[in-house]
């Protein structure tokens, strides 16, 4: 049977595992650490790390929440019920070189009463990629390791979750990814995967798990790259889709804001410097051209 403290004890190990591989990953900066309280019940510990040698501004954040339901998510669960108990791990890097891609991930339990009085339960998470310039290879593996990690627990996840992370990181305003996907999935339990909830939460800890080696293969092939000044402001300009995508449609950032959640904290994922160029047209046969035309759901990286 699931135990939400270990699952939050776990959880919270993992935040630390990366935190210490980042801080030896990046070289010159450290993690800032604050613990939070939040008012209606629980709180969380946010590590921000700014201007160090590799990440412009980052953090990796964890949060174990419980209390009382709000009106509006109340309605999107249709429930009746009060209580909740909901703990993660939500990760996002913005480099300093344009060369090495934006990264996000997040791992996420969730726990309430149905309105028959039973426990309804489920594990969410995800990890995607947002590259300001594609390089196919690193594209390529890093799918490639994802598969590898899904296989692991069931065949189907693959193909099922990485075509989900194509719907739901797409900008319907743009008509564009907000980068090359990944996996995302959702509300997992026995009934929807066939797997048993001690394998569905060991699933959920090893995509945690692979966000280290994932992010350091993309950051050794690139961090050593050379860039000039019109591919930092290409840099700023994607970065404002990432912007656009997180304040729009982002799913957690709602729930954060719904649930009264650190606001520092939720507001975490958005970058240090964004800009929105007016009516921006990349030069055809230029590698922002590229990059636009491939930021497109369906597409077989592995």
């Amino acid at each position: 049977m699931l135990d939400k403290n270990i699952i939050a004890q776990d959880f919270k190990a993992i935040q630390q595992s990366t935190v210490n591989a980042l801080t030896d990953l990046d070289g010159g900066a450290l993690f800032e650490i604050e613990a939070w309280e939040r008012p209606g019940g629980g709180g969380g510990e946010s590590k921000v790390l700014q201007n160090g040698k590799l990440i412009e501004k980052g953090g990796v954040n964890f949060s174990a929440v419980y209390g009382n339901l709000p009106e509006a998510i109340k309605k999107a669960f249709k429930t009746d019920q009060e209580e909740f108990f909901a703990t993660g791990v939500s990760i996002v890097l913005h480099p300093h070189n344009p060369w090495v891609p934006i990264i996000h991930m997040n791992i996420r339990y969730f726990e309430m009463q149905g309105n028959g009085n039973e426990t309804l339960r489920w594990f969410g998470g995800g990890i995607d990629v947002t590259p300001h310039y594609i390089n196919k290879e690193d594209v390529t593996n890093f799918h490639q390791h994802l598969k590898g990690v899904c296989d692991g627990f069931s065949k189907d996840f693959y193909p099922k979750f990485k075509t989900w992370a194509d719907d739901y990181f797409f900008i319907k305003h743009r008509n564009e990814t907000r980068g090359i996907g990944g996996i995302f999935y959702d509300r997992l339990t026995p009934e929807s995967t066939g797997l048993e909830w001690n394998q569905i939460f060991e699933f959920s800890k090893a995509i945690g798990n692979s966000f280290v080696p994932i992010y350091t293969a993309l950051v050794k092939n690139n961090r050593e790259k050379t860039f000039t000044l019109e591919e930092k402001q290409w840099q700023f300009q994607r970065r404002s889709r990432y912007a656009e995508f997180n304040l729009v449609y982002d799913s957690g950032t709602k729930f954060g804001l719904e649930t009264e959640g650190r606001i520092e904290s939720i507001l975490m994922s958005m970058p240090p410097m964004a800009s929105w160029v007016y009516d921006y047209k990349a030069k055809l046969g230029s590698l922002e051209f590229e990059t636009l035309s491939l930021l497109k759901k369906g597409v077989n990286w592995a």
